[in-house]
């Protein structure tokens, strides 16, 4: 019997492995994708278009528009939240989307929307070495993240070495895993930080992640009062769910860790990103960024003691007294973690939030609630069919 038990347990954290490279991992046809539309981009001029038009480039700084932000390398997923935010709108003509993205994905994502328009909101592409203040001086921190051997290791080497799986329990090996996701240690995850620098004539932002599907109207908030705070978001900590929603502080810190111990309340509760509308007028006049650095670089000192996983541990420190909560009905989480999440509430969402590891393009997404996503891919479109990006 217990040679039984140890070979399911085995079997169990088998799966999870391979669920953690599959989640990691490019699926072929968004490769596809994106190596086509960046030859696209050299032989199709229509495809090297500027964005937007060079008469609309005043609206980019206008700030009677809504203002999107989003930050990915994902050209799919990036073209579903832009349509399902323009489908969504009452008012399309009033929206602009900012989308910011890396070197090699740019010709790519440029070629996509200039091929693609989403007429009447407006798209800007524009690659991180085109931003003139993201220099090393700026953000030291982050390419301390990206060369320090330690970090690299942690995040690319081996996860089953130096691990008693005797001692753990697959939940935990679960949540050990995803903070190993190489995405974490991405300028393009940290990129939200500098908000205020990169969009220095911008008042409020509307900050998206490339997992998310907008089903409703996303005006109204930017008439939310954030009474003088800087980020408005859904809290995490006031769910039944032991996944999502029922999350603080001490869920994300180490509090062992004399630092932590000595800074922070284990019982503070937590909010997400994904969704955030901050306002950059307030938060110019804070010390976020600087608070920010300051916690990254004592994790680093400290061998990643401080925390683990990801962008949120330091902008929950960074952000302390500075975020305004808003309504859950803004934000629904959880769509990458939950097979049992309730559909109806679903529908109900103004946004969805497929964070965790089953990404909807992926083959581990969950099957009920991939459609969500999918009813926003074009699958008309040549390039889409041409990689085979089928539904699922």
């Amino acid at each position: 019997m217990e040679k039984f038990e140890r070979e399911i347990r085995e079997s169990k954290f088998s799966e999870l492995m391979n669920k953690h490279f599959a989640a990691s991992s490019i699926p072929k046809g968004i490769h596809c994708l994106s190596l086509r539309l960046t030859d696209e981009y050299s032989s199709n001029a229509h495809a090297r278009r500027q964005l937007p038009s060079p008469e609309l480039l005043p609206v980019l700084s206008n700030n009677s528009y809504h203002h999107f932000v989003l930050s990915t390398d994902n050209i799919l997923a990036a073209s579903v939240v832009v349509t399902s935010a323009v489908q969504s709108s009452v008012e399309p003509e009033k929206i602009v989307f900012h989308i910011i993205t890396d070197k090699k994905t740019y010709a790519g994502m440029h070629s996509w929307f200039a091929l693609n328009p989403v007429s009447p909101a407006i798209v800007e592409v524009k690659g991180v070495h085109q931003f003139d203040w993201l220099t090393r001086e700026n953000v030291p921190v982050l390419e301390a993240v990206e060369n320090h051997n330690g970090i690299r290791n942690y995040y690319h080497g081996n996860h089953i070495a130096g691990a008693n799986l005797s001692d753990t329990t697959p939940r935990t090996f679960a949540s050990k895993l995803q903070a190993r996701s190489p995405k974490y240690i991405s300028l393009l995850n940290h990129l939200r930080i500098y908000l205020p620098e990169l969009f220095p004539n911008l008042d409020k932002v509307v900050f998206l992640d490339d997992d998310v599907v907008i089903q409703s109207d996303l005006s109204p908030l930017w008439e939310i009062d954030l009474q003088g705070k800087v980020n408005g978001a859904v809290e995490t900590c006031k769910g039944e769910d032991e996944w999502v929603m029922s999350k603080h502080f001490r869920n994300y810190f180490n509090f062992s860790h004399p630092l932590v111990a000595k800074h922070l309340d284990p019982n503070e509760c937590a909010w997400a990103y994904g969704m955030n509308i901050f306002d950059l007028c307030a938060w110019r006049k804070t010390n976020i960024r600087e608070t920010y650095h300051s916690w990254v670089k004592e994790n680093l000192k400290s061998n990643l003691t401080v925390w683990k996983l990801g962008t949120l541990p330091p902008a929950l420190i960074a952000f302390k007294g500075h975020v305004h909560p808003i309504d859950p009905s803004w934000h629904m989480l959880g769509l990458g973690y939950q097979s049992k999440t309730n559909i109806e509430n679903v529908k109900k969402a103004a946004v969805i939030h497929y964070n965790g590891q089953s990404k909807p393009w992926l083959q581990i997404g969950f099957e009920h609630l991939r459609p969500f996503w999918t009813k926003y891919v074009n699958y008309s479109n040549d390039f889409v069919r041409s990689c085979h990006i089928l539904e699922l």
